[in-house]
């Protein structure tokens, strides 16, 4: 019989959370060959077919998916073991993977890593910044930042802030076109926002709210982008409060009238919640969310004076 090797439910983990063995290398530091031939070793000391080999990816088989569900309790208790025992008596280490919307991980989190690297050189941080869910199940993330709570899954989930959304279009632009007095007006008025059909959570469905029917003639997936058209000239936008300060051209658009909150949440896969990396990350994110209460609320008001 031939020896069954540990290690490799690493390497079978990383692919049933892929679904590709390119992936699958990449998370794990290896090459697809390695990937492949350790799936194979395991396939072949189990005397089990783990995987349907198909022209989109691998994909469980049954036994792939009893496996599944035990690899990942021995996962869980592996962590528990690193950060109880083996972490007791050093600094934390190792790589914590934070995903966060564009909008908040670019312009919110990143230039507020440099502390926490400070504090713990021997993390690798890891940001994923992209506007769109991902998957804790599948370990694309250990900590999520989103904008609704999870509806399932083994999660464990808190309300990290409320922030704000207001109009905002550069001066050139408010100056060239005809004045903005009501929500109707800007019917008259090129709007910049997200492409419909991309839209990977309704709470970004925000033109509605600012005047019923009004839909964005510059579309992108990306508020970053959104952002830096508005600031351009190229139109009027809902912009997050807390991204302002970072473009001065920004002007508000109705501050009085159009106010939009949302909420984002924190999100921590069940078997990583009491991983010491883990939680040092997520304390570290809700003290810099309650720091910064104004700013993500809008109410540090802006410099420029509101658009007539």
């Amino acid at each position: 019989m031939e020896r069954f090797d540990w290690d490799d439910l690493r390497f079978f983990l990383a692919v049933a959370r892929s679904g590709r063995l390119t992936a699958a290398a990449r998370r794990l530091g290896a090459d697809h060959a390695t990937v492949s031939r350790r799936i194979t070793s395991l396939e072949e000391s189990l005397k089990a077919k783990l995987f349907e080999r198909r022209p989109q990816g691998y994909a469980l088989t049954g036994h792939g998916e009893q496996l599944l569900a035990k690899a990942e309790s021995m996962e869980t208790e592996a962590l528990a073991i690193q950060s109880e025992i083996g972490g007791a008596d050093m600094a934390l280490s190792g790589t914590v993977r934070i995903g966060a919307p564009d909008g908040f991980g670019a312009s919110f989190l990143a230039p507020r890593l440099s502390s926490l690297a400070k504090a713990y050189p021997g993390l690798e941080l890891q940001l994923i910044a992209m506007p769109r869910l991902l998957s804790l199940s599948k370990r694309e993330a250990d900590v999520a930042i989103t904008l609704a709570p999870p509806k399932e899954g083994k999660v464990v989930a808190r309300k990290l802030c409320d922030y704000r959304l207001g109009l905002y279009a550069s001066r050139d632009y408010l100056d060239s076109m005809p004045p903005i007095t009501t929500p109707e007006d800007l019917f008259a008025h090129r709007i910049i926002g997200y492409i419909d059909d991309l839209i990977f959570t309704p709470e970004l469905d925000y033109l509605d709210e600012v005047a019923k029917g009004l839909r964005a003639q510059i579309q992108s997936s990306s508020v970053l982008a959104q952002m830096n058209a508005v600031a351009a000239g190229a139109g009027i936008g809902v912009i997050h409060h807390f991204m302002v300060p970072s473009e001065p051209r920004l002007v508000p658009v109705l501050p009085e009238t159009v106010s939009i909150t949302r909420s984002f949440w924190l999100l921590v896969h069940a078997d990583l919640k009491e991983v010491a990396r883990v939680r040092a990350i997520v304390d570290f994110i809700v003290r810099e969310a309650k720091a910064s209460r104004s700013l993500l609320m809008g109410e540090a008001k802006p410099e420029q004076q509101p658009a007539a």
